[in-house]
């Protein structure tokens, strides 16, 4: 998780740390009234005493049919009732507790380590879609059982992550880890990947969408790093003027896309879009007759490369390197294709030596064949460079 940028989490509680918490917690969810003890030590949670029980799924009791799956338990009191403690059964492990040995049942463990750590009251509670029930409907029924004041401020449920229109997992045999997935791209490719697709919708993953994200990185991070090379040595000694109003103008536009956006329930996706036009306008300053005539040119670069810093790093997509990023970026390219670019390098060659020799359809087909295996060739006047990017048949699957 840190290769994507992610924060480590401030504490990552276990369940069997809390075994005190959570048997607290049931006692007084009794003495409140909410819950009920069967005669085998079982601890029910009576749905019929909250009235508010699928206030966040939206469903009603009548819906809550159970002996779909199971048989339904005669103890209960309703059918919908669920498990706070659990008996011990044979080869369980077990803990002790007033009702007798068992162990804490599945719902009552977030409340109390979320009590333990946040209070009865925090901001965000996250989790998959598939949680909202029963799981997360019967988190906050018994949270306010136990505390009236309980309450969180936002939900907040992603969507599965689908391959073929199929959901992701180990069952279907489908499912991807992180490490192989970071075999073969970059980490900051998928999150960019990830980050493409609002967190509520599915994700559906495939390799084409990957190597999408990869391109659209190398294309942000050859910018920021062409940007650096060409404020070297002026940025921040000799630019003391303000920028020009169109440049301001775009940055504003960036700011305000930017938090609206995010604003948006963390519409991210739409918030990445915010840095298209800045970084065609910075390749326009830095690589077009007009651009290179723009007045305070220098001053316009930094402002922008700021600005597209400040929004990276607040999506977790900023790297401490800019040529670090783009040799780990071709590094995967070239694993991808199965090439070493010292190969990569003998057809460049060939294809100058075609070129050379007014061969033209074999100078094509060179860099169609470099093309298939996602490696673009880029011709200057100083010579012919190559670049990672979307190999020719994934490419036309994208744009199709």
């Amino acid at each position: 998780m840190a290769e994507l940028n992610c924060v480590p989490p401030s504490v990552e509680p276990r369940v069997t740390d809390h075994i005190d918490q959570i048997i607290e917690m049931i006692q007084q969810i009794l003495r409140n009234g909410y819950a009920y003890v069967v005669e085998n030590g079982d601890v029910y949670f009576s749905v019929d005493k909250y009235p508010k029980y699928g206030s966040l799924s939206g469903r009603k009791l009548d819906d809550n049919r159970a002996g779909e799956r199971i048989a339904v338990d005669s103890r209960k009191k309703n059918p919908a009732d669920f498990a706070l403690w659990k008996s011990a059964k044979p080869s369980e492990p077990f803990w002790d507790s007033p009702w007798g040995p068992g162990r804490p049942g599945w719902h009552i463990e977030c409340s109390a380590m979320s009590a333990a750590h946040l209070g009865y009251c925090f901001d965000i509670h996250g989790g998959g879609v598939d949680l909202i029930f029963p799981h997360h409907e019967n988190e906050i029924a018994q949270s306010c059982a136990a505390c009236n004041d309980s309450h969180i401020h936002y939900w907040i449920h992603n969507g599965f992550v689908t391959v073929a229109a199929e959901k992701m997992s180990k069952s279907l045999g489908n499912f991807f880890t992180i490490r192989e997935v970071l075999e073969s791209y970059h980490p900051l490719a998928l999150r960019l990947f990830l980050s493409g697709t609002h967190y509520r919708s599915q994700l559906n993953y495939s390799k084409s969408q990957l190597e999408n994200a990869s391109e659209r990185l190398f294309y942000i991070y050859q910018t920021l790093k062409d940007c650096e090379e060409c404020l070297s040595g002026h940025v921040r000694q000799s630019i003391v003027q303000p920028i020009p109003n169109d440049i301001q103008d775009c940055i504003n536009r960036i700011q305000n896309a930017f938090a609206s956006s995010m604003s948006n329930d963390l519409h991210i996706a739409m918030a990445l879009d915010a840095v298209s036009e800045p970084l065609k306008i910075m390749n326009d300053i830095m690589f077009t007759r007009q651009g290179r005539k723009k007045k305070l040119r220098m001053e316009s670069l930094d402002a922008l490369e700021v600005k597209i810093r400040d929004i990276l790093s607040d999506l977790g997509l900023l790297s401490p390197s800019y040529s670090e990023v783009l040799l780990q970026l071709k590094s995967k390219a070239l694993k991808r294709a199965g090439i070493t670019e010292d190969e990569v390098l003998q057809t460049i060659k060939e294809r100058a030596d075609a070129r050379a020799a007014k061969n033209y359809s074999e100078s094509d087909r060179i860099r169609r064949k470099l093309a298939v295996l996602g490696i673009a060739l880029m011709d200057d006047p100083s010579g012919t460079t190559w670049r990672p990017t979307i190999p020719l048949e994934e490419e036309e699957h994208v744009t199709s």
